[in-house]
């Protein structure tokens, strides 16, 4: 039996996926912090005790992502484009546009029917089309980020922003707040104002049918709907979507593990 790894180290989470073939045997994550190297090493042990695993059973480990070049045990660096569509390919064969939401930044990536990129884009460096844009308004209207899909979803209609700007948007949505204006409604108009930032990325590179969200933007179910309006397209989303890259990752690893074999 060959067990094989990827990990995925991005700005915001740190994310491991252990397979056995094509199998996922154990998957972890948790935040990055300032110290990618003792992260890595710490969610990738993490991922072996699930997987009552340890170093010495691991053939070879692809690292993508952000930090990857801070990982003293990976076999191979690739990068999060290439993992993310090996990763989305896997689980969405049909799926030929891919939406990933990070917490630093988005990217669309068109594949092609094996999977390999036939092009991305990657959004400016501004956190309104990114996680970062979700954590600042939990934060403003004070509730955990995890109930900003559900609270969404509620709105009967959607606060406008005049803005694409994150931290113009900040300002905007303490004005709504003072302005009494229902958090869900608020909520509502930031996903509309991500979607349409999502949409334009989209357009670039021309909307391929099939497409698939990832990343942690992905878990807010009014964000998936709100893009999917903008999109006028279905959206498929990864049971674990911050996990994708380190599934391809890992999937890279077994391929490379074959090959050397």
């Amino acid at each position: 039996m060959t067990y094989v790894g990827g990990i995925d180290v991005g700005a915001t989470f740190t994310k491991v996926v252990l397979l056995l073939e094509t199998n996922i045997l154990a998957s972890s994550l948790m935040p990055s912090g300032g110290h990618y190297q003792a992260t890595a090493e710490k969610v990738m042990a993490e991922a072996m005790s699930k997987a009552s695993l340890s170093f010495d059973d691991i053939a070879c480990v692809v690292a993508t992502g952000y930090g990857a070049s801070k990982v003293p045990f990976a076999s191979q660096q690739v990068t999060d484009v290439s993992c993310q569509a090996r990763g989305i390919y896997h689980l969405f064969p049909s799926v030929r546009t891919i939406i990933d939401i990070g917490g630093q930044s988005s990217k669309v990536i068109k594949v092609d029917d094996r999977g390999g990129v036939v092009n991305f884009v990657v959004s400016e460096k501004c956190a309104a089309g990114s996680g970062r844009f979700l954590q600042v308004i939990a934060r403003v209207l004070g509730i955990d980020i995890n109930d900003i899909g559900p609270l969404s979803l509620k709105a009967q209609k959607s606060a406008e922003f005049s803005t694409s700007c994150a931290v113009f948007a900040e300002s905007e949505a303490i004005s709504r707040i003072a302005e009494g204006t229902p958090k869900e409604e608020i909520l509502a108009g930031v996903h509309k104002a991500m979607a349409a930032k999502i949409f334009s990325l989209v357009n670039r590179l021309g909307m391929e049918s099939n497409c698939a969200l990832t990343g942690g933007g992905a878990k807010d179910t009014g964000l998936v709907k709100s893009v999917a309006l903008a999109l006028g397209a279905e959206i498929s989303v990864p049971m674990e979507p911050q996990t994708t890259a380190a599934l391809g990752a890992a999937l890279l690893a077994k391929e490379k593990r074959k090959r050397n074999v």
